[in-house]
């Protein structure tokens, strides 16, 4: 057992404090789904050759993760600390992002390395496609990448069965991980700003749904926008609701945040290397035991163990909130869906922008009758915004006029940054001209017989400025 307040200022020095450091610099990572044209499982040796490819062509790559089988998962540039890896499985690429001052530097290096990547893999009738979820997801293998974290990530997920005193369904997709993809950003965030920060942007999830959603599970369920959500939610990662989506509460000081941060949940640690995964539970719980009962895979098989906690464990305490805090001292933005790629950097510049009015953001939401003021929280509003069609007692003009109010804010916070990074938000000012989204947008396409192979295609088109 470890005494509950050294838990407790341990995880106020792994959070909180880092946002002590004065900094002011964007973190971008975008994931997208590696689509087979051949309507066949995407060909991992392909992928393969393309990650050495590209290891050739970008000399300043090195290998920093390598599976079980010897095959590069991970290259970075300890120049720019840029890493291209793929997430989960061989079914899904990252493009993670080293921080930069301003989007331009990090858009023009994005680009040169999509481009790169999905000319080589159109070689081999594969292309990457800007989707929340993968459009062929039902032709391909869902077997994670064969290295420590991602078995363990996978084990974890398909675990739900273990869990029988839940009040809510489990969804039958564990392996979700493999054909969803996500974009998110990463701002520096001053210590007196962070409970206004994430109080103030939990209040406009809503509108992010309306702005971005692009997951769409449209053989299965055609009616929501952004199905991510739901997978997140209804699975493991979900037994604490805490540990995802929206905060849901209103913090008055650092000190409610510190103990939301004590109401998380964790469900894994690491020893000697190798990951133990145990049942989700509480942290200080976790902390307050003599031993934990897990599960190792050794082997090829899993078996039984038990793990003592130590206090450095705290950094395998990982939530995945639609705001997160991490321990660089940064806040995580991870609610948006991957975009249209021509369209990738208008997650960060819509966050980057509004991050900078924050006392004006939150005075436009305080006042707002829009969506607010009529009996549903953000959270619910969210889970109705997330659906094709609105809800009755939202006035359609209205609700976009709230929309452009608050992108010409996030426009003219970027503008006081004087790079013209608010050209990145034109994508969104045509959205909610025409009322729509990227999820709606492949609804409404499909509806009209469109084949999802142009859709394909249209999301992937390369980043224009």
């Amino acid at each position: 057992m470890i005494n509950e307040d050294l838990v407790k200022n341990k995880l106020y020095d792994e959070f909180i404090k880092p946002t002590n450091q004065k900094k002011n610099f964007i973190g971008i990572e975008i994931e997208i789904p590696i689509v087979n044209l051949n309507k066949e499982a995407v060909d991992f040796n392909v992928v393969h050759k393309i990650t050495d490819k590209f290891k050739n062509q970008f000399s300043d790559f090195k290998a920093d993760g390598i599976d079980y089988d010897g095959n590069i998962f991970s290259l970075k540039n300890p120049k720019t600390d840029d890493i291209v890896c793929y997430d989960c499985s061989y079914n899904n690429i990252e493009f993670a992002m080293g921080r930069e001052k301003d989007l331009f530097t990090i858009n023009d290096r994005f680009c040169e390395y999509y481009s790169f990547i999905k000319e080589s893999f159109n070689e081999y009738n594969h292309t990457l496609t800007g989707m929340g979820i993968n459009p062929y997801r039902k032709y391909n293998n869902h077997i994670p990448i064969p290295s420590e974290r991602y078995l363990m990530l996978y084990h974890h997920l398909q675990s739900f069965e273990n869990y029988d005193d839940l009040t809510f369904p489990f969804h039958q997709y564990p392996e979700y991980g493999m054909f969803s993809s996500a974009s998110q950003v990463q701002l520096d965030v001053y210590r007196e700003d962070l409970v206004k920060t994430i109080n103030v942007f939990s209040k406009i999830e809503p509108i992010k749904a309306l702005l971005f959603s692009n997951s769409v599970l449209y053989e299965e369920n055609p009616h929501l926008t952004c199905f991510r959500d739901i997978l997140w939610e209804y699975s493991t990662h979900g037994v604490n609701p805490h540990n995802i989506g929206m905060y849901d509460v209103d913090f008055n000081d650092l000190d409610g945040l510190q103990a939301y941060l004590e109401s998380l949940n964790m469900y894994c640690v690491m020893r000697n290397g190798v990951y133990i995964n145990f049942p989700s539970m509480n942290v200080l719980d976790y902390f307050n035991r003599e031993s934990v009962s897990g599960e190792v895979f050794c082997g090829g098989k899993y078996q039984s163990i038990d793990v003592k906690p130590s206090l450095d464990d705290i950094q395998y305490l990982r939530p995945f909130k639609f705001i997160n805090l991490t321990f660089r001292g940064t806040v995580e933005f991870r609610s948006v869906c991957t975009q249209p790629i021509r369209d990738s950097m208008s997650v960060a510049a819509f966050h980057l922008g509004l991050n900078d009015k924050l006392d004006d953001l939150d005075e436009l939401i305080s006042n707002d009758d829009v969506i607010y003021n009529k009996g549903y929280t953000a959270n619910e509003l969210r889970k109705l915004f997330i659906r094709d069609e609105l809800p009755i007692f939202v006035n359609k003009r209205e609700l976009c006029r709230l929309c452009k109010d608050i992108v010409d804010l996030a426009s003219l916070g970027l503008k006081e940054r004087g790079f013209g990074e608010e050209i990145f938000l034109n994508p969104l000012f045509e959205r909610i001209k025409n009322h729509t989204n990227p999820g709606k947008d492949l609804i409404n396409s499909l509806n009209r017989n469109v084949n999802i192979e142009k859709i394909i295609e249209e999301y992937s088109k390369p980043c224009e400025i």
